[in-house]
């Protein structure tokens, strides 16, 4: 096959249909995605069946735990791709949205109006359910998508499109709306990513390498985060009981997410207290611990982390702990090693609370909250299509509203410039 031709001609394709779904109506695209819904769940066996030959095909490569457990796919995971979508369905049209600006001294009229992108690739790993997320999220906002999973996903991804091919003609609207790049050579995404043409904006979910070649190789403005070192600072007013439970579900609940804590910070008026409890139960769960001078003073025999333990995104049961004077520390600790993906204190202290929002820079800063909760679905977007952790135009979990953009819209009566 002729890769470069190959995703020429999706580019094309997708280009007509954006141009179609820009001017379709709220109905005709929650009717688009009631019909996905009833595909999804009438094709179960079907999906999971695809999803089996995947997990087989990875076990036999050997590929890592994390990965098998993103690439799963379940009944339940079939049901939260269907509440996903009726989420979708459930959300207010951002496109046509009108902000009104004023009137000038010129007698203009401004005003902005949110419009599509235009066409969105999105480059992933592993995790069959961004397929609906990124199609779903991308057709209510009247984007066209094209989605380049994971080979390891294969199987997975085109029993899903085939829900989506069939929803979308259910629904009258072009089928090449959402398309799935069926092809597991690397040359696709060296394509995508430079296809200025027709694609509009580049989404990438994936590992670190994949994200940052994407970033290194790309002409199509990215959307992206590098990794999620992300952080639990157990402040010197925290309740300890509320501390160990949000420690524990920050990192114990899924190892192989961009939303699990990395990093521990304590501070050191209560790491006495909290510790040795916290480690505990921790090594129950297996987790393997990598400790400051301090924290093994008070916890004994774990491993002393090294430096670049501070930064690294584990995406497996190991954890790095320190312990801080206050909370000033924290903060710094957390903007010099962090990945400005999300970062939660734990407090009684509204001043110490407030301080920490202010002053931790990253796109999602919790008080006593677990940092899975960094999340499109638990924001109420309805999914997301990747979590942004640049500062332009969308930060965090990227939704509807951040597949948009804006045009001014200017209304005169005749005025001319001077």
């Amino acid at each position: 096959m002729d890769i470069k031709a190959h995703v020429q001609k999706l580019g094309i394709r997708a280009k007509a249909a954006a141009r179609d779904l820009a001017k379709a109506s709220l109905g005709d695209k929650n009717a688009a995605l009631k019909c996905i819904a009833t595909h999804l769940d009438k094709s179960r066996q079907h999906l999971l069946d695809a999803n089996e030959l995947d997990l087989a095909d990875a076990v036999n490569r050997d590929l890592d735990s994390a990965l098998l457990d993103r690439l799963e796919m379940s009944d339940a995971g079939i049901d939260g791709m269907l509440e996903g979508l009726r989420q979708v369905i459930a959300l207010d049209d951002p496109v046509g949205a009108i902000t009104e600006i004023g009137e000038r001294p010129s007698g203009i009229r401004l005003s902005k109006m949110r419009v599509p992108l235009g066409v969105v690739g999105i480059i992933y790993e592993s995790r069959p359910n961004v397929t609906i997320d990124a199609a779903s999220l991308c057709l209510k906002a009247g984007n066209a998508s094209i989605l380049r999973g994971g080979s390891e996903s294969i199987n997975s991804n085109k029993a899903i499109a085939r829900c989506i091919y069939n929803g979308l003609t259910d629904a009258g609207l072009p089928r090449s709306s959402v398309q799935i790049v069926d092809v597991t050579d690397r040359q696709a995404v060296g394509e995508l990513i430079t296809l200025t043409e027709f694609i509009d904006v580049i989404v990438p979910r994936g590992g670190k390498s994949l994200i940052a070649r994407i970033s290194e190789e790309a002409r199509v403005p990215i959307i992206k985060h590098l990794d999620g070192n992300c952080h639990v600072y157990i402040d010197s007013h925290a309740d300890p009981t509320m501390a160990i439970k949000l420690a524990i579900n920050s990192k114990t609940h899924r190892y192989g997410v961009c939303n699990a804590m990395e990093s521990l910070l304590v501070a050191d008026k209560i790491s006495n207290r909290i510790l040795p409890d916290l480690c505990m139960e921790f090594t129950k769960k297996h987790v393997e611990l990598r400790g400051c001078k301090k924290t093994r003073i008070l916890v004994g025999s774990i491993k002393s982390a090294c430096e670049s333990d501070w930064s690294e995104e584990y995406l497996a049961p190991i954890l790095s702990i320190k312990v801080v004077q206050n909370i000033e520390e924290a903060i710094a600790h957390i903007n010099r090693y962090g990945s400005k993906h999300t970062d939660s204190i734990v407090t009684q202290n509204a001043e110490n609370a407030q301080l920490f929002i202010e002053n931790v820079d990253s796109s999602s800063v919790m008080v006593n909250a677990s940092t899975r909760f960094a999340d499109g679905f638990e924001y109420g977007l309805g999914a997301e299509v990747g979590i942004s952790t640049d500062k332009i135009h969308a930060r965090g979990p990227v939704g509807l509203e951040g597949l948009t953009s804006q045009k001014w819209v200017v209304h005169g009566d005749g005025q001319i410039r001077h």
